[in-house]
């Protein structure tokens, strides 16, 4: 047999209301994007990865993650209201005319669905490939409410069920487990003949079969209660997904040491120096109430540990009641004789850090965090990026999320 030729096509259209700059936007650390150019990229089945924007800004970061964008696409397929299908089939004409170019199978990824299974879109692939008849693939994970329990509401108000079941009267008024399975399309993956959009005119056509996807992995993101969601997902819950970097560990069950850095930490990372040469910083009294509230509730100790040789960081440390590690050059040596001293295990270790000094022990730790104004390297190397800002609410976050975690082990 012939070999299908094979590319992946990621919409991603620059003037997004919901969520501006949704599609390059960091998520967990990344641009939203680089999740879905990623997978297609360690795709063993796939030959091209092209994205089709009408953005500059969209095109560079695509480029930089490995995506072709051998086109701009034009501004009356960016608007809000267009649909799908003029968008693939003006990058197939494209193809054609400008590089002679007719793919056999078109994948279409969506960047807002960025969790993916690792094999999901080779699976996808073969099985178009295994079933000639097949118009094309699409990815469903099993409805979370059940259609046949739905209802429309006529003109004059009376409530009318959606669907029917053969042989049962009142199937909104039946068990679940006697109605018909149903099953909601995911927006991972479709996989496309090329024939089904060109001749057919469908982004699907008749003859659809679908790819099973694991519940956990259905992400999709509209506003930012979803990217809030979603973001928690693939930073606490272990999903063996595709990952731009290096996978993000799961948070252990048994932290027993909380190590957090100072300024950019506990501070938002600003000095104030008056006429005389004396440094203030701002720290935050909810920050405070979490290392309260995590001392109460936990048996977790806390540290901190910083370059810093200002007394104000021996100030506040004192005032709550934290034990503190100043003038620390080398935080990775210090981290790691401390830790052999205390008798823990690293494993049982989380660092908190937001700069270039904390990144050599992330690794050595069992987990890591950083506030969502850390420096970008110290963000991409951390298993957790916090939603809240160094000195605005992170120390809490952290507080909070060991808590809960304590909670449900114990």
């Amino acid at each position: 047999m012939a070999k299908n030729e094979v590319i992946v096509l990621i919409p991603a259209r620059g003037n997004s209301k919901s969520i501006p700059k949704k599609n390059i936007r960091e998520f967990a650390g990344y641009p939203l994007i680089a999740y879905s150019i990623t997978a297609a990229l360690r795709s063993d089945l796939v030959d091209r990865v092209i994205v089709s924007t009408d953005d500059a800004e969209i095109a560079d970061i695509a480029r930089e993650y490995g995506a072709e964008v051998p086109f701009m696409r034009p501004p009356e397929l960016a608007q809000d209201d267009t649909v799908d299908f003029p968008v693939f089939e003006h990058a197939l004409i494209w193809l054609a005319e400008n590089e002679d170019y007719y793919p056999d199978i078109v994948v279409h990824l969506r960047a807002t669905s960025p969790v993916y299974p690792r094999t999901l879109i080779d699976d996808a692939i073969t099985k178009l490939m295994d079933h000639p008849k097949a118009d094309s693939v699409r990815g469903v994970v099993p409805s979370t409410e059940n259609p046949y329990k739905m209802w429309r509401i006529s003109q004059d108000g009376w409530m009318i069920p959606l669907l029917q079941v053969e042989g049962l009267a009142e199937p909104f008024n039946s068990p679940r487990q006697a109605l018909p399975d149903t099953y909601w399309q995911t927006g991972h993956i479709d996989a496309i003949r090329r024939k089904t959009i060109l001749e057919k005119r469908s982004l699907s056509g008749e003859v659809i079969l679908p790819i099973h996807i694991p519940p956990d992995f259905s992400v999709d993101i509209d506003t930012l209660r979803d990217w809030r969601r979603a973001e928690q997902t693939v930073l606490e819950y272990g999903l063996d997904m595709v990952f731009p970097g290096k996978t993000p560990r799961s948070l252990p069950d048994d932290i027993r040491l909380l190590v957090l850095d100072f300024d950019g930490v506990m501070t938002d990372d600003r000095v104030y120096v008056n006429a005389e040469g004396i440094e203030m910083v701002a720290t935050n009294r909810s920050d405070g109430m979490g290392l309260e509230r995590l001392r109460t509730k936990t048996d977790i100790s806390v540290i901190v540990m910083s370059k810093e040789t200002n007394p104000v960081v021996t100030a506040r440390c004192q005032k709550l009641g934290l034990p503190v590690y100043q003038c620390v050059e080398n935080k990775r040596q210090a981290l790691e004789k401390l830790v052999q001293e205390k008798g823990f295990d690293p494993q049982q270790v989380l660092f908190v850090g937001n700069d270039l000094n904390d990144v050599p022990c992330f690794s050595y730790v069992g987990y890591a965090m950083v506030p969502c104004d850390a420096f970008p390297e110290a963000q991409q190397a951390a298993d957790h990026v916090l939603q809240k800002g160094g000195g605005v609410g992170a120390v809490r976050e952290v507080c909070e999320i060991l808590i809960n975690k304590f909670i449900k082990t114990h």
